[in-house]
């Protein structure tokens, strides 16, 4: 594994789960590797913006992390440009993603088997992105079909306008009915910050083993939460200053696990 500098003072972040702010050892930080894109294009019209640099490589098929970093890769000019609004029923290859990981020093099993999308983790408070790194939107709406397939309790959840440089607004909604939508912002390479923006509770929240509907419409200053095509949450996110950015699907693991989440589709659209 990558070597990792301890700083000495104790940090604070936000505790996604519990909804508060903690404060920890350097030993126990959040640390933020994220994964370079799998097959990157280079459309004409618009540029894809750039993912932050990686700490350590995940690829679809997960293989061993060694101590020498993986090169940048080149990227590659596609003949067709890869679309700006569609619906993905993974039933292919995630070639227009990329894959982030959060949390502790591990490797999520993320892969697309019988048209779903399974996000796989076995490791205590760990968060997982898959983000559509092929566009970026001003205003954009992206809707989900979810399952959480393992009894343990986690969460999943969708991001807009995702900013390495600037940030992004991400929107979750756990197994024991609650949900939230944060700001998150990268402090430095491999450390992010998490700001609460509104958080609540509802019972159109289904429990483990259910499918539901989720969606996350941002449309200039405004944030809307949606479960199962109803508005539970508008929130005014004007100060936070996000103009554009990308797409993406999140999911997480609290104190329990394994969990295994799975997206059947994911659908973006003109807000």
């Amino acid at each position: 594994m990558p070597a990792i500098a301890l700083l000495a003072q104790p940090y604070a972040v936000w505790n996604k789960a519990r909804g508060n702010y903690v404060l920890i050892s350097a030993m126990k930080k959040f640390l933020f590797g994220c994964l370079i894109l799998i097959t990157a294009c280079q459309p004409a019209t618009p540029t894809p913006a750039l993912l932050p640099s990686p700490t350590a490589t995940i690829p679809l098929t997960a293989i061993p992390i060694t101590d020498t970093p993986a090169p940048t890769p080149t990227l590659v000019a596609f003949p067709t440009p890869f679309p700006r609004f569609f619906t993905n029923e993974f039933d292919s290859s995630l070639v227009d993603w990329a894959i982030l990981q959060a949390g502790n020093d591990f490797v999520p099993n993320i892969k697309t088997e019988n048209g779903s999308l399974l996000v796989q983790m076995d490791s205590p408070y760990s968060w997982s992105y898959v983000v559509y790194g092929a566009q970026t939107y001003a205003n954009v709406r992206i809707d989900a079909q979810t399952e959480n397939r393992a009894g343990s309790p986690a969460s999943v959840g969708l991001l807009c306008r995702y900013s390495a440089e600037n940030g992004w607004f991400e929107y979750n909604i756990s197994t024991d009915g609650t949900y939230n939508l944060l700001y998150g912002n990268w402090l430095d390479v491999g450390i992010a910050d998490y700001l609460p923006i509104t958080d609540g509770s509802s019972n159109l929240i289904q429990p483990s083993g259910a499918t539901q509907q989720i969606g996350l419409l941002c449309s200039e200053t405004t944030a809307t939460l949606l479960i199962n095509e109803t508005v539970i949450r508008s929130v005014d996110v004007a100060r936070y200053e996000l103009a554009e950015g990308n797409v993406g699907i999140t999911a997480a693991s609290y104190e329990n696990t394994p969990i295994l989440a799975a997206v059947n589709w994911v659908k973006v659209s003109e807000p």
